[in-house]
């Protein structure tokens, strides 16, 4: 009896399937707009006024040189805001390295400094290329012509946002 099971099943034809051949499946993928800072680490510049004798009373600008770039998705709104630093008090202040005397600073968002950047107020930034955004930060101090000699200094911090 089992010969004959075995012989039944062995002599079966398989019967024919159909095939299925071709499906579909869908794919995505989801597109974070934001912005990327390039080069530069944790410094994001310097505004370098130059050297100038103790008893210059002159005005003198910086641009915000030498840091990072940023790339953005383009249409991103980008805003940035600036501190008022190590030594702020009633404003910017650039404080003596060796000692306590300063001398005050004021930011602009643009070149011709006619826009003021305040303490910790956030601005828009504007840029024309997405793969090459700039901060527009300058600076202005007048030189009062009675500090002592030295270098003066600040630490500003930039909270970028989008």
């Amino acid at each position: 009896m089992w010969l004959r099971v075995w012989l039944a099943c062995g002599l079966a034809m398989p019967l024919p399937l159909s095939a299925v051949t071709s499906q579909s499946f869908q794919v995505s993928a989801t597109i974070t707009p934001g912005c990327l800072i390039v080069g530069g680490g944790s410094n994001y510049g310097a505004l370098a006024y130059g050297s100038y004798s103790a008893l210059a009373t002159s005005t003198v600008t910086a641009a915000l040189t030498g840091g990072v770039t940023l790339q953005c998705t383009p249409g991103v709104a980008l805003s940035m805001s600036v501190d008022g630093g190590l030594h702020s008090s009633a404003g910017r202040n650039l404080q003596l390295n060796s000692g306590s005397a300063r001398v005050a600073y004021q930011l602009f968002r643009d070149a011709a400094f006619s826009q003021s950047l305040g303490i910790s107020q956030s601005v828009s930034v504007t840029y024309s290329d997405a793969n090459n955004i700039s901060l527009p930060i300058y600076g202005r101090v007048v030189l009062p012509g009675n500090q002592p000699g030295g270098t003066y200094s600040d630490t500003l911090q930039v909270q970028l946002s989008w």
